[in-house]
């Protein structure tokens, strides 16, 4: 009870603080969809900026509620500002979660406190398209395997640098600006470019606006899989073969308003996401299949074809819409009468307003 009320002021006090509270609280809509889609039931979970400890609460959430244990899980995090790496350490330690948060805060691309961790899961929020993270001081980072990211943007950096802490099989799922699916400036096109030919992006997920206390930008979620050929994923089942194959998801249209600036998304549309991933990937309970304006499974020959670029809505194409069965001359007939009689109606409502104005003083 204690901890689900010091995550109920959490959300509060992001949501007061608005920039600033989102620097360490991600909402529980989004973090919920990363942990049902990486299901982590057993191994290591890392989060390179951990914020307030979200990512790990939802974790061991989710081992528990499919009948796993606390502990199953390893927790290992890092958090750069000190106050916000405070209330991670008291979020877990509520909860009774042993985690590995390192002695101290510190900057992950600087001061890289599990430099040996090779993680089964990693979880993130990255903030986003940060300018001063002193990229210009890590020109030769061995993290960087497919290009040096760009001085004035991180987010190929905090890309890179979970793919270095993966585990050969292991699974990321993170947040990013949308702008990394298609930006071409400073090199980002060849980094993400050489990330789809290593065959690492396994699923996109577009999200709705409004999601984020912190800005109002369109942002999606990365999945990245350093092994699509093999590897064990819902209640140990083995997954497909998903060599050379991407999965895209279009959730623009997703959630609902739940105060007048903030969208969140419904229980039933939280697991909508999940299983047409689980059922991709090949361990969900149901048949995988492409849903025109929602889904589709895409070769990389089709992303090649469209220059690189990951945006969904490239892919999955418009939603169909059903057919009413009217006839379409009788539609077009209908149709036109209508509009016939509102440009009727318009034209009186403009005489009137005319003669209005001529009443006044101000007509011709």
């Amino acid at each position: 009870m204690l901890g689900q009320v010091y995550e109920y002021f959490l959300s509060k006090f992001a949501s007061a603080e608005g920039k600033l509270g989102g620097e360490f609280y991600t909402p529980q809509s989004v973090v919920r969809v990363i942990v049902e889609m990486l299901a982590p039931y057993k191994g290591r979970v890392y989060d390179p900026c951990c914020g307030s400890g979200g990512m790990f609460v939802s974790s061991e959430k989710f081992v528990e509620a499919h009948g796993g244990r606390l502990g199953d899980i390893s927790v290992f995090g890092q958090e750069s500002n000190p106050t916000t790496w405070r209330l991670a350490k008291m979020n877990l330690a509520i909860r009774g979660i042993e985690a590995n948060l390192g002695p101290h805060n510190a900057d992950t691309f600087h001061q890289n406190l599990h430099p040996d961790l090779r993680a089964d899961y990693i979880l993130a929020n990255p903030p986003f398209n940060i300018s001063d993270w002193g990229g210009e001081r890590l020109r030769q980072d061995k993290r960087w395997q497919f290009g040096a990211p760009p001085v004035g943007n991180a987010n190929y950096a905090w890309v890179q640098h979970m793919v270095y802490h993966l585990a050969p099989n292991g699974v990321a799922g993170f947040v990013l600006a949308n702008g990394s699916l298609s930006s071409n400036t400073s090199g980002e096109g060849e980094i993400r470019k050489a990330i789809i030919e290593a065959d690492l992006v396994d699923c996109i997920v577009a999200l709705p606006g409004q999601l984020f206390y912190t800005t109002q930008i369109p942002v999606s979620l990365w999945f990245i899989a350093k092994n699509k050929k093999n590897g064990r994923g819902m209640e140990g089942k083995i997954l497909r073969n998903r060599s050379g194959q991407t999965l895209f998801i279009d959730a623009r249209k997703l959630g609902y308003m739940e105060t007048r600036v903030n969208r969140n998304l419904s229980d039933s549309e939280i697991a909508r996401i999940a299983s047409t991933y689980h059922n991709w990937r090949g361990d969900g309970a149901g048949e995988y299949a492409d849903v025109a304006g929602f889904c589709k499974s895409a070769t990389t020959e089709e992303i090649k074809g469209h220059g690189y670029v990951l945006t969904p809505g490239r892919y999955v194409g418009a939603e169909a819409v059903e057919d009413d069965g009217e006839p379409f001359d009788q539609k077009m007939q209908r149709l036109t009468k209508t509009l016939n009689e509102q440009f009727a109606l318009g034209a009186k409502l403009e005489a009137q307003i005319r003669e209005n104005l001529r009443r006044l003083g101000y007509g011709e």
